[in-house]
């Protein structure tokens, strides 16, 4: 199976969200990729719009994601999402480290490890996101990116509470280069992650996707080796999700 999955960040109003979630819950209603089991899609809509997009989801198999959540529970948290709350409201999967935050917020690998702590005794699967911050060998790049998930998995592993996740690789220097990562590094990169996670009996069921400036052809190109594309602004046309999941359908051969 492969996975498609697209965070809308906050590029969107309130009511085109929920007009594109309900062209891609239709989408998915009705290809073939996804009703043959050869595709699974998730989406991740800001919080306001997390319960209207998931009643707009329902019955199409889409999985409701979040782009983020603190990392307590309960209490005096001023703008804080939990976890517990964001699973009560239909959530699966969280996105947690991205590039943005760390760059943005100052989110360290501490913060990091105890949000992944945080979504996985919510029994949220989380989405982390992995990438190494300068160009660099296929080698480093590996060590680097697997380094950075047993890093956020420290908290976790500690509370007894491992489980199976799916990492998204993008490499950080590639974002907004006039050219995307080659290939064949993001492939090797993928294999070396998956590699990892499928190393540790804990985290059995794990996924890798690459999040990096996907579009058509990618997963073409990969041969099957790419397990996924976490989608940015090229799926903001909901008709472009449908392409990719036209060339999933491709590569599994389903009718």
């Amino acid at each position: 199976m492969i996975t498609i999955g697209v965070s809308l960040k906050t590029y969107f109003s309130h009511a085109r969200t929920l007009a594109w979630a309900s062209d891609v819950a239709e989408i998915a209603r009705r290809h073939p990729a996804v009703t043959s089991g050869a595709a699974t899609l998730f989406v991740a809509p800001t919080f306001p719009a997390l319960v209207p997009v998931r009643d707009l989801l329902e019955g199409s198999g889409v999985v409701l994601a979040a782009q983020d959540l603190g990392w307590a529970d309960a209490g005096a948290f001023t703008g804080e999402v939990s976890g517990a709350e964001l699973h009560e409201i239909g959530v699966r999967l969280v996105e947690i480290g991205h590039a943005e935050r760390r760059t943005l917020f100052h989110e360290d690998d501490d913060v990091v490890s105890r949000k992944v702590d945080a979504a996985f005794r919510n029994h949220l699967r989380p989405l982390l996101c992995v990438g190494e911050t300068s160009r660099a060998s296929t080698a480093d790049a590996v060590t680097a990116v697997t380094a950075q998930v047993d890093r956020a998995l420290v908290a976790a592993a500690a509370a007894g509470v491992l489980g199976p996740l799916t990492a998204a690789y993008e490499p950080v220097w590639a974002i907004g280069a006039p050219a995307p990562a080659p290939d064949d590094h993001i492939v090797a990169v993928l294999a070396g992650l998956g590699a990892h996670l499928a190393a540790r009996p804990e985290l059995a069921g794990s996924t890798v996707l690459y999040g990096g400036s996907a579009g058509p052809g990618l997963l073409t190109r990969g041969a099957g080796r790419i397990g996924g594309l976490f989608l940015g602004r090229f799926a903001h046309d909901p008709t472009a999700i449908a392409t990719i999941l036209d060339e999933v359908q491709a590569l599994h051969g389903t009718a």
